[in-house]
Parts: structure tokens; C-alpha cells; sequence
């Protein structure tokens, strides 16, 4: 069931800009981290995991929720990153966003989200579908005092 705000028509939802260190430095510019980004065949969109919030599910508990179901990846919650709003089929949406660095887990294609590719924050910005997202890619970068 989706959780809606107080005037009953904006859809909430929460999600992560999930991030790992890298294993090697990248020659690009970028450094240190990689960003994960999930594929949505049904819109062939690439953006960060995110999804709408259960009726009376906290938005941090939910945001952690959605990462696993759509990543396989636990994660450490970090920063929160700007809340991100929009139209989505006629609706307005509130997207509210934490940084979050990957654990353990493993990628299981389904049919909501059939593929996962970790990319520098560079690569990233070019591969998000939706300029809103990229805005999300420097906030992570500033919260954790990167460059790239």
C-alpha cells in the first residue's frame, strides 16, 4: 500500500545514493568511490534505488528496504542528500534521499530491476536517466568531502 502526505495526493517515497570504496583508482579523475545505479526495464531507465513507502513505514527504514530489494546490498546509512520532487504519472512525488555505503549482499535480477552497474561518480552522471538524479551524485560527492 502507498503512503501518501498530508494532502493525500503526493506520493512518498525514499531511496540511497549507494556507494563503495573502489578498489582501484580510477584514471578518469574520479577517485575512491564507485556509485551503484539500477536499470528499470519497464521505463529502460537508469537511476538510484529508490521506491514508494508502506503505510506507516519509517522513510530511512524504507529507503534501506527498497536498496535491498532492488540492489541485493545491505547498506550503512550516511548523510541525508536532498529530497527530490516531481510529477510522476499526474501525481507529485517526494523522493527523500541518504547517502549509504554498500555492505555485503549480491545482485538478483527481477522483473523490476534486471541489471546493477557500480560507476565512478563521473560515469554515473552521464548514465542517470534523469538530470534530478545527477544533482544526487554531487550532493553524495560534497557529503563526503569528494571530488570528481
Amino acid at each position: 500500500m502507498t503512503t501518501y502526505d498530508d494532502d493525500n495526493r503526493t506520493v512518498l517515497a525514499a531511496g540511497c545514493v549507494l556507494w563503495r570504496r573502489a578498489a582501484a583508482q580510477h584514471g578518469d579523475g574520479d577517485r575512491d568511490i564507485e556509485i551503484c545505479l539500477v536499470h528499470r526495464p519497464k521505463y529502460d531507465d537508469w537511476s538510484h534505488p529508490k521506491g514508494k513507502l508502506k503505510r506507516g513505514e519509517d522513510t530511512l527504514a524504507g529507503a534501506l528496504r527498497e536498496v535491498r530489494e532492488e540492489t541485493g546490498h545491505d547498506c550503512v546509512p550516511g548523510a541525508v542528500l536532498p529530497t527530490v520532487r516531481y510529477l510522476a504519472n499526474g501525481r507529485p512525488k517526494q523522493v527523500r534521499y541518504w547517502a549509504a555505503e554498500a555492505g555485503t549482499g549480491c545482485f538478483t535480477p527481477n522483473r523490476e530491476i534486471d541489471r546493477i552497474v557500480w560507476l565512478t561518480p563521473t560515469a554515473a552522471r552521464s548514465r542517470l536517466t534523469q538530470p534530478r538524479d545527477r544533482t544526487l551524485v554531487d550532493a553524495l560527492l560534497d557529503a563526503l568531502h569528494t571530488t570528481g
